[in-house]
């Protein structure tokens, strides 16, 4: 099934990125560096961008102060979703959603079979809501970030997209 665009305005989103590294620094950093350039290549508006140590407490300290910004529209994340000892990115973040998408990782799995085979199960990679802010949990590595990006992100993250997008629900996310 083919997605289709309608005519209606291209709507900006204001999207935070956060790199979870424990060796990498901005010089480094090439897939937070891919994810802003990819989302400001579509339009979006990058409204934050960090890095920060693969340590739980940290993580959520963070990701609380973004999802609490009701400037904040959404949430990448790369990196601390394999599963070492380091990566606690789902232990970090899951706790603070309140709807886990799980469409997300299961797509970003299909789709990542087709370039890495079956590496793909070693991906945690997850989506959710919090307080109205789509977050997207990512691998660290860059060919992973372009994956979810063109595959999934990119046509969900645009108003125009249709049959239906995440874009759409945003206004609607903060009802109660």
């Amino acid at each position: 099934m083919s997605q289709h665009f309608t005519e209606q305005a291209f709507l900006p989103l204001k999207i935070a990125i956060l790199t979870v590294s424990d060796s990498r620094g901005e010089d480094q950093d090439t897939s937070g560096t891919r994810l802003k350039d990819c989302a400001e290549t579509a339009g979006h508006q990058i409204v934050a961008k960090a890095i920060v140590r693969d340590d739980v407490y940290q993580l959520r300290a963070i990701f609380s102060h973004w999802i609490a910004d009701p400037e904040v529209n959404v949430v990448l994340s790369t990196g601390g979703t394999g599963v070492t000892g380091r990566d606690s990115t789902p232990e970090a973040v899951l706790p603070l959603l309140d709807k886990v998408i799980e469409g997300f990782g299961e797509l970003f799995r299909q789709v990542s079979f087709e370039d890495i085979g079956t590496s793909t199960v070693q991906s945690r990679a997850f989506g959710g809501l919090a307080n109205g802010t789509f977050v997207f949990c990512l691998p660290g590595s860059t060919g992973a970030c372009r994956t979810a990006w063109e595959r999934i992100l990119l046509p969900q993250l645009d108003i125009r997209t249709r049959p239906c997008n995440f874009a759409q629900l945003i206004p609607r996310l903060r009802e109660r």
